[in-house]
């Protein structure tokens, strides 16, 4: 009797499709599973080898699957795509799942924990205010320029605004009252965003990597825990530039015939860090232009040589790479010494 020791399993919100396989990849079964019978589907199957797609719910999902004795893979959605044959359906796709977790060159994503989970949603809402705060100052700025009210590029010139929506005869009364619902939202939104910080800032000085990151120029309580929350074990790199390539800031190589061609940079990684990370490095950037970086230092040779938003990249991927090393060595920055020229 054949055994199945490799099940493909593509979730959704209530029906959920399950392939089962072999040890040579043979299909043992296909079935429709409804969510509510699931987990008691697993617990009358042996202990096998379960691969999901990371997507909505796959984290949960996996840790249920492990708590039943089963081994758990998740698989990038872009991988399994190449396996898909020809029609889009549910069994189609369970069965190219199980067919891409056997190929052995496969690269998994990591099963996070309901504990870093809590925590990316903090940045996750936390992100989420900061666009809508910017959506409704762009809105409050177009409206008022209809009404010939300009006011300069910044949060500290809204004030202003403000006063002029508070006079009569500014705007027309029928719009008054819509332009105040506006800086009502935004007040909401500032204290939520305020209140995200502190409760950021709080996570970062309890924990002691945390701590550690801070050490990095250009890494603050909001760069350092999401980086925790969102990166997967620092042990799953082998070296540092695997990390900065997972981050999307390595270039883009389109190379063939033996001959290496690099391209702009990749952006093909997790988009939130990369971004905090080049925020962070922005920081460095500017102060380093303004009061001058150490004589004879990495950051003052690529000033003189490149463009500013250029060397911005690079020392993010340099930070990438630090951030590595502090994790891997479990060690505070350094700052490295300039010798004198």
């Amino acid at each position: 009797m054949l055994e199945v020791t490799t099940i493909g399993l593509d979730i959704a919100k209530h029906v959920f499709h399950a392939h089962g396989a072999d040890e040579r990849g043979r299909k043992i079964f296909s079935r429709k599973i409804n969510r509510a019978k699931l987990l008691e589907f697993f617990a009358s199957q042996p202990r096998c080898l379960v691969a999901l797609e990371a997507c909505g719910g796959a984290h949960h999902w996996a840790r249920e699957l492990m708590t039943l004795g089963h081994t758990v893979r998740l698989i990038p959605p872009s991988y399994v795509k190449p396996f898909v044959k020809r029609q889009k359906i549910d069994a189609i796709d369970a069965e190219a799942i199980c067919e891409a977790v056997q190929r052995p060159n496969m690269r998994f994503v990591a099963v996070k924990s309901e504990e870093q989970q809590a925590n990316m949603t903090v940045f996750r809402a936390r992100d989420l205010f900061v666009r809508q705060r910017t959506q409704i100052v762009n809105a409050l700025r177009g409206h008022m320029s209809e009404f010939g009210w300009i006011a300069p590029k910044g949060a500290a010139h809204l004030a202003s605004l403000g006063e002029l929506i508070d006079d009569t005869g500014t705007v027309p009364d029928a719009a008054r009252p819509i332009l105040k619902s506006l800086l009502e939202s935004l007040t909401f939104l500032d204290s939520k965003i305020a209140e995200l910080d502190k409760e950021i800032a709080q996570r970062a000085r309890q924990d002691e990597a945390a701590r550690r990151l801070m050490t990095i120029p250009g890494i603050g309580p909001i760069s350092a825990t999401a980086i925790l929350a969102l990166a997967p074990p620092i042990e799953s790199f082998t070296k540092a530039r695997d990390f900065a390539a997972w981050l999307g800031l390595t270039p883009l190589q389109k190379s063939t015939g033996g001959k290496q061609k690099l391209g702009a940079t990749s952006k093909m990684g997790e988009r939130t860090l990369r971004r905090l990370l080049i925020i962070g490095s922005s920081s460095v950037v500017l102060q380093a232009a303004k009061r001058g970086a150490p004589q004879g230092s990495w950051l003052q040779r690529m000033l003189v040589r490149k463009p500013r938003m250029l060397v911005t990249v690079a020392l993010a991927n340099k930070m990438a790479r630090i951030v590595w090393a502090l994790l891997s060595k479990k060690e505070d920055y350094r700052a490295p010494v300039v010798s004198a020229a």
